[in-house]
């Protein structure tokens, strides 16, 4: 049964960096998965007025752009403060 288990395939063993997608309704945050299909692709952060499937068509959209060549947009990530020493 343990063999079986590291042969488990999720969305979650391909997440790329989160990349921006841009729309008429402002950016939306995608998780693209792999760039040989888009299927998983999704949105994690979007405008507050759209909805989540809008939202997702836009991901699996910049995740076929990706997939044919385009360079993507990765989304900034927060940098937290060092600590300092005292």
């Amino acid at each position: 049964m343990a063999a079986l288990s590291a042969c488990n395939i999720t969305p979650e063993n391909y997440e790329s960096a989160p990349v921006l997608a841009q729309s008429p309704m402002g950016p939306v945050t995608c998780q693209i998965y792999t760039r040989e299909q888009v299927t998983w692709d999704r949105s994690i952060n979007r405008p507050a007025a759209m909805d989540v499937r809008t939202a997702d068509n836009i991901c699996r959209m910049e995740g076929k752009r990706i997939m044919e060549g385009g360079t993507p947009n990765y989304a900034p990530v927060a940098q937290t403060a060092a600590p300092t020493g005292a």
